[in-house]
């Protein structure tokens, strides 16, 4: 499988070179994954899927091009190199388009143990889909499912460039997802959870899962109006996860070069409030987004994005690195469609000292956030409004159930004044504990 898709990048590569072509770089990525979904006890699907993606990028000076096709044979290559190497000579030229300078490419060397190993076969994979949904079904309140799925992938890529890289990757991921209903009538309520790992065995137990979906579905039970007003906002995790991921994308160096963030003038300024830091790090073992390279074969970023609260870096590939004179942070991503985008690691915000309960423990009035929808994110001005959903907080503690609100602020405002709680866990590619915002707009109902 490695010496194929190292094999099918690097031939493209040379035909692109035959072909006229002055450079050119191209990815190979074989995937195959197993899915099982089952409902009140039903097997309901059964997928097994195999793919292959080739993506191919030329250049003609500075003049470049992108093609990709699922079909590795030789007359369909013959004719992608063809249409790649025309597309870019008829391209305008872009003076920093270009590959990376082959001093700046790593080995790709890293022991990540990012392969869990063999396929762990669909009657693993039911009896937790199984486990996971029963022990939701048996939680007081609960009364249907929406069903249970686990599930199983691996995906062994390759990035091949005309500069002399040739790096590979080899992964798998499992996961298991359960989402239950709970209450009757015009009174029903639906949450889940879902877990990912690179490895099998580092997924939490099956019945934890369902468990916390469950008790997730019933606190949303009854939920009662919240009148339109400014209070305090406290993120549970899983929420508070999404502020750190808006982050990335503002400080990421093609918005950075075209202008279009609001913390372009930012660098080496206060953003966050003292104490705050921001954390990426490629080469966790395991990690859900660990990886020895980035998409255009640099080694990738690890260290502080913001440090004491002072931004300290852009997340840059190599065009962006030179529309701005700056160096790149290996932070390129890399598909078969189309060129190399930015994108972060494993992601996180530092935790702080105190509990989520000693964070709210001084709120009158205020909104705990367990849910979030919609994306009214404006990048340009930083002003921020999405639908939400929780539970309210009362004189510092959880009251009731709270839905069909809106939440709004600036996130200049909301990043400069968070106060993170101490209950990070790393759950995700990105990842922050509880977080407290002392004023945010909630808009809710006329009457609460």
């Amino acid at each position: 499988m490695t010496d194929t898709v190292v094999d099918l990048a690097s031939r493209l590569v040379e035909r692109a070179q035959a072909s006229g072509a002055s450079a050119a770089d191209a990815v190979a990525t074989l995937s195959e994954e197993v899915l099982v979904n089952r409902r009140l006890g039903k097997l309901e699907d059964l997928d097994r899927s195999e793919s292959l993606a080739l993506g191919l990028r030329v250049f003609c000076g500075y003049r470049q091009a992108s093609v990709a096709t699922t079909d590795p044979s030789g007359d369909t290559a013959d004719e992608l190199v063809e249409r790649a190497v025309a597309m870019a000579r008829a391209a305008p030229e872009d003076n920093h388009a270009g590959l990376a300078d082959p001093k700046l490419l790593t080995d790709g060397a890293a022991e990540l143990d990012l392969d869990g190993g063999d396929e762990p076969g669909t009657d693993t994979l039911t009896r937790l889909a199984a486990e996971a949904e029963d022990t939701a079904l048996a939680v007081s309140g609960i009364t249907n499912s929406e069903g249970a799925t686990a599930a199983w992938q691996r995906s062994t890529g390759a990035l091949v460039t005309s500069t002399g890289f040739a790096g590979i990757t080899k992964r798998t991921m499992s996961s298991l997802y359960v989402t239950v209903i709970a209450g009757t009538g015009l009174d029903m309520q639906s949450d889940g959870e879902g877990r990912s790992a690179r490895h099998l065995e580092d997924l939490p137990s099956p019945a934890d899962i369902g468990r916390e979906a469950a008790e997730r579905a019933v606190r949303r039970l009854d939920p009662h109006k919240l009148a339109t007003a400014r209070m305090p906002l406290v993120f549970e995790s899983r929420t508070a996860r999404s502020l750190v991921g808006h982050l990335a994308g503002f400080i990421a160096g093609p918005a950075i070069a075209r202008g279009t963030s609001w913390l372009k003038d930012s660098l080496d300024c206060p953003v966050f409030a003292d104490g705050i830091s921001i954390r990426e790090d490629p080469f966790v073992r395991r990690g859900l987004a660990s990886r020895p390279f980035d998409g255009e074969g640099l080694r990738p970023h690890a260290g502080k994005l913001v440090d004491d609260g002072i931004l300290v870096t852009w997340l840059l590939d190599c065009r962006s690195a030179r529309q701005l004179s700056m160096h790149p942070t290996g932070h390129a991503t890399r598909g078969a469609g189309g060129p190399p985008s930015v994108g972060t690691t494993n992601l996180w915000l530092e935790a702080g000292e105190v509990s989520p309960d000693a964070l709210m423990a001084d709120i009158d009035e205020g909104l705990y956030v367990t849910s979030l929808s919609g994306h009214g994110i404006n990048p340009v001005t930083g002003d921020y409004s999405r639908g939400a959903s929780g539970q309210r907080i009362r004189n510092g503690t959880l009251d009731h159930a709270v839905n069909e609100i809106t939440i709004a602020g600036n996130l200049k405002e909301i990043y400069a004044a968070l106060r993170p709680a101490n209950d990070l866990e790393f759950r995700a590619a990105t990842n922050a504990p509880s977080i407290r915002v002392d004023t945010m707009t909630v808009a809710g109902s006329a009457g609460g």
